[in-house]
């Protein structure tokens, strides 16, 4: 398996070409589509994903500080940043407990970041991932704003924007994204993600059984109107506390209404004017 990473690592030249063709629908010649199952409640903590993520991808080190946040010391998703472990602590009167995350890119189904893009560089692979061609990016930022999850982030190195591939790279050499085979307790899970849907459906229906009634799927169906997400969430908290919106907007739907709410105010304001300024000249006369 080894020689198998190598090989795939010696040849990333050849499964990046210059431009990718963009794919108009998720998943495309029979090709399932991939993603993400990540159960918070095996979450240790241990930031291999992060590590993973980082060496696999060859990001920089994003400095190594104390925040006064927890243990929490890259605070958030950002460009050099495609994983990140959040720590919460719950302290109560009776007891105290840990929630502990593994953040990264939703891959949302209706990803607000690909519709916002101008220049085309934002698209679905072959997998349905949600991928940045970094070659077409022109950084101009408007998939940061879009990003109800505030996943994106720019480089102040080459001022495009970057986030999770889900190892684009691994995938097509046949391997399993870097963050999910180093995790030690199978929190982060990947695969085909019908089959994934299903295996955390059963995951909460044995916590319901043990007693943990908490237990609940993020993302796994239409957040509200939002749209499925491809990378989701079992959680056992309400989802602020994981840093992550309860109804997350699409800023993008809708948007014929907003501009014709708009016209029409701007009409209204006219006509005013107008009436206005006709009583004015009345009263002059």
């Amino acid at each position: 398996m080894v020689l198998q990473e190598l090989k795939v690592l010696n040849n990333l030249s050849n499964a990046f070409p210059p431009q990718f063709t963009p794919v108009p629908t998720p998943g495309v010649a029979g090709q399932p589509t991939t993603g993400f199952f990540t159960d918070t409640t095996v979450c240790i903590g241990c930031k291999a994903c992060e590590v993973a993520c980082k060496q696999w991808n060859q990001l920089p080190a994003d400095g190594f500080r104390f925040t006064g946040n927890s243990y929490d010391n890259t605070e958030m998703l950002s460009a050099t940043t495609w994983r990140h472990v959040a720590f919460k602590e719950k302290i109560g009167e009776q007891s105290s407990r840990w929630l502990m995350m593994s953040d990264v890119c939703k891959h949302c189904v209706d990803a607000p970041c690909q519709q916002a893009c101008p220049t085309g560089a934002i698209i679905y692979n072959e997998f349905g991932n949600v991928y940045v061609q970094p070659d077409i990016c022109n950084g101009c930022g408007y998939c940061v704003s879009a990003c109800p999850f505030g996943v994106l982030g720019r480089s102040p190195e080459d001022g495009h924007a970057h986030k999770c591939t889900l190892c684009f790279d691994r995938q097509k050499g046949g391997l399993e994204p870097a963050c999910a085979k180093a995790c030690p307790t199978d929190s982060i899970q990947f695969g085909n993600i019908e089959e994934l849907q299903e295996k955390a459906k059963k995951r909460v229906q044995e916590l319901h059984a043990r007693g943990n009634t908490k237990a609940y799927l993020y993302g796994a169906d239409s957040l509200d109107g939002y749209g499925r997400l491809n990378s989701f969430f079992l959680l056992e908290d309400h989802p602020n506390e994981y840093n992550l919106p309860e109804a997350p907007p699409q800023p993008l739907h809708n948007q014929g209404i907003r501009y014709g709410l708009s016209m029409l105010t701007g009409l209204l304001l006219m006509l005013f004017s107008a009436f206005f300024f006709s009583q004015g000249d009345s009263h002059a006369g």
